[in-house]
């Protein structure tokens, strides 16, 4: 084997340590809006197709030769529709909501820009446009971080803390966003339930682990067909986590799509789920930087920055 094995497969094992969320909080969610709609593949961008994941014609070939008008149509119901109905949801109830920001996508709706800064949602960088970013060299997935900071600044009105790929990261992903420097956290990862420190670049870096089981993409693929599915789903999550909460703590991310979850007939399980976890005490439903902000002060890395790795279970 030419490279070192570098996945850590152990973690916290059988002893996690106690997040100490505020208010001895059981559980802590983060809801999480996607916002992607207009920063995704497409031949007026230079592709040579039109991207039709996460919509409900997921996995039909449609056959269209050059602009596929279809595929167009169910993103864009995304920023014109499905963003404002999720928005009123977590307005009504005075919720706090994180956004995964496409740069380009906020670019091209300077109406939902500005309603993401009145409701003080947080947003987390998730990249200039929604390509695959193990595909880009590394000198261009430094200029696409470089132009996505820039971008999120100047419309929502502060450069984002937080870093999230679509499709996954290259090998570069985190070693470049610890670079950038303004970085408090990235949500590249999928292993765990609550936060951790990496060494990267030689310096402690905090990883938010992000999930796609508590994911509306469930429509896409067909493991969701109603709001029942949706709403059923994630109450066995928060069940399960909010009894194991009275010894371990966890956290849970909710992952939402404003093609998929924003229709009606979907949102209505969505209403649900923030109605039933918002009659539970001991909840703490917050926003991505938050948590971020809260690990990094109760939970700092190890002073040896060289074990910075090493899981705290103290």
């Amino acid at each position: 084997m030419s490279e070192t094995y570098d996945r850590d497969l152990v973690g916290y094992g059988a002893h996690p340590p106690n997040p100490n969320w505020p208010g001895e909080a059981r559980l802590a969610i983060n809801f999480v809006m996607n916002y992607e709609e207009g920063s995704e593949p497409s031949v007026q961008d230079g592709e040579s197709f039109t991207e039709t994941g996460l919509t409900d014609a997921q996995g039909v070939d449609s056959g269209v030769n050059g602009r596929d008008l279809a595929g167009e149509g169910m993103f864009a119901y995304g920023s014109r529709v499905g963003f404002w109905r999720l928005t009123r949801l977590f307005q009504e109830r005075q919720l706090p909501l994180t956004i995964f920001g496409c740069a380009l996508a906020i670019e091209r709706n300077p109406e939902a820009a500005q309603a993401i800064r009145t409701a003080d949602f947080d947003v987390c960088c998730h990249g200039w446009r929604w390509v695959k970013h193990y595909l880009l060299t590394e000198e261009q997935e430094r200029q696409h971080i470089s132009l996505a900071v820039a971008s999120l600044a100047k419309t929502v009105g502060a450069r984002p803390l937080g870093w999230y790929c679509r499709y996954g990261p290259s090998v570069n992903t985190r070693r470049l966003v610890t670079e950038e420097g303004g970085f408090l956290y990235d949500s590249d990862a999928y292993d765990d339930e609550l936060p951790y420190w990496k060494v990267v670049a030689g310096k402690p870096h905090l990883v938010i682990p992000y999930s796609l089981v508590n994911n509306d993409a469930k429509y896409a693929n067909g493991t969701f067909a109603t709001a029942n599915d949706y709403f059923a789903f994630h109450k066995d999550a928060f069940d399960m986590l909010y009894k194991e909460g009275r010894t371990h703590p966890k956290m849970m991310s909710v992952g939402l799509h404003m093609r998929l979850i924003g229709h009606p007939a979907r949102a209505a399980g969505l209403e649900r789920l923030l109605d039933y976890v918002s009659g539970f005490s001991g909840v703490w439903i917050t926003r991505r930087l938050d948590i971020a902000r809260h690990w990094a002060k109760t939970h700092p890395p190890d002073h040896r920055v060289g074990h910075a790795d090493i899981p705290r279970s103290r």
